[in-house]
């Protein structure tokens, strides 16, 4: 990290170049604002430590000149007495954050810290992103607030291993996503990558589709099939809904993790395989495992890494561009001209708390491209506008859900899985709410 220290007083200067010279910093020191920004048309710095007062140019207008020459440069502003609104002033304009003087080193060697993880995380971004794929592009995984930016630099650093890893978060907030990314960012990303649903399947079904059958093991079994374990060898394999995987398939699942060996169903020859196990869930492992639903050795094995999706609702800043995102790709297949969102429809999106996450706002959206008669999407095409300009009574709230329910099990043509996976809800929560409701298939 190489660091740059503007001070008119050569005392101050002194001290902190020799402070983090010894931390093991690369230093530069400049005795003005304008030797600041000359030097930095030469120099490229990862952090400028800047004294707000200084003649000719003070530290603001340093900072604006120095960030027009790399905007990657981040900034910590020395103040003295009296100067903290101008400090404060800064870092609407930029900077990371201030320090008064005299400078408590420690609280400065903590900041630097947090600094350089924080472009650390964003280096781990953006080599992620030159790596992915043409279909899953940058444009197609947002990650504008820090809690996504900091998904992608775990997801960056997991890649390259091949540790299991568990995902966890509501339903609709981009599991699979993340997991089809830590594929193709890692070593395996040339072979398959293969998902299952663990809920999706009864249990004999279920163990049949993991570890396959041999002809003969069970009536209809006329020919020898392979497993997804054996189709996902030297890739990646994805088990969604893990937390609802039968307690006997568990233990099935347990042995492979410990010996990456299986006999297909009705076998006898033992297969090897290697693969990459990659699990999600919307459920409470932990608890699970203390109500003895779910077996903890498995558990543990399962969760060597976690990364956790924080629902829509926590991490606002990505619905604008996954919004235009939604809009772009639906237009799109639907061989219209470019759609876009009004202001009034964009902010009743942001006042909506999006219980099925981004799959909601995915349905959401691509209805209105079909719905909307014009190249703007306003509040009338979007099915949460009753929600967001009444007081979302729980009359106006059961309509919308109704309606929002009928629209989607018209969609999947009545296929109460995928409506249930759309929705962002379980198979059987969905025939409660169609019997609610009395919803009849027209």
């Amino acid at each position: 990290m190489h660091i740059l220290v503007v001070d008119d007083e050569e005392s101050q200067r002194t001290l902190l170049a020799g402070f983090l010279k010894k931390k093991g910093f690369a230093v530069t020191v400049a005795a003005s604002g304008k030797e600041a920004v000359e030097k930095n048309k030469t120099d490229g710095f990862d952090l400028a430590i800047l004294d707000l007062k200084m003649p000719e140019i003070d530290g603001i207008e340093t900072m604006a000149s120095m960030q027009e020459i790399d905007p990657e440069t981040d900034f910590i502003i020395l103040t003295g007495y009296g100067t903290v609104e101008s400090a404060v002033e800064a870092m609407k304009l930029g900077a990371h954050d201030y320090l008064s003087k005299p400078v408590n080193l420690d609280e400065l060697e903590l900041l630097i810290e947090r600094i350089r993880e924080k472009q650390q995380i964003h280096r781990e971004v953006e080599v992620l992103r030159e790596e992915l794929d043409a279909d899953l592009a940058p444009d197609s995984f947002v990650a504008e607030s820090g809690h996504m930016k900091e998904v992608l630099g775990l997801v960056s650093r997991v890649a390259k291993s091949d540790t299991t890893v568990l995902i966890q978060g509501e339903s609709g907030t981009g599991k699979e996503v993340v997991a089809r990314l830590i594929h193709r960012a890692s070593g395996r990303r040339h072979n398959r990558f293969i998902p299952i649903s663990c809920a999706a399947l009864p249990e004999t079904l279920l163990e049949s589709e993991l570890f396959g059958y041999e002809r003969g093991a069970f009536s209809g079994a006329d020919k020898r099939k392979m497993g997804k374990f054996e189709l996902a060898h030297k890739g990646t394999l994805f088990l969604d809904e893990i937390g609802d995987l039968p307690l006997s398939t568990q233990v099935k699942l347990l042995r492979v993790l410990q010996e990456f060996t299986f006999e297909r169903l009705g076998g006898t020859t033992s297969i090897k395989v290697d693969v990459r196990l990659i699990s999600a869930t919307n459920q409470d492992l932990k608890k699970k495992v203390a109500e003895n639903h779910f077996r903890e050795d498995l558990f543990y094995r399962l969760n060597v890494i976690n990364i956790e999706l924080a629902p829509l609702r926590e991490r606002k800043e990505d619905l604008k561009p996954l919004a235009e995102y939604f809009l772009k790709k639906y237009a799109a297949k639907c061989r219209r001209d470019k759609v876009v969102l009004s202001k009034e429809a964009l902010s009743i999106l942001l006042r909506y708390d999006w219980p099925g996450n981004v799959r909601e706002l995915e349905n959401v959206i691509e209805r209105a491209v079909v719905l909307c008669r014009s190249e703007v999407i306003e509040p009338h095409d979007v099915p949460l506008h009753t929600a967001a300009s009444r007081n979302t009574d729980a009359e106006s709230l059961k309509d919308i859900e109704k309606d929002h329910i009928e629209f989607i099990l018209k969609k999947a043509d009545w296929n109460l899985t995928e409506a249930a996976q759309r929705l962002g809800i379980h198979r059987n929560t969905l025939r409660l709410k169609i019997k609610e409701y009395n919803i009849r298939k027209t």
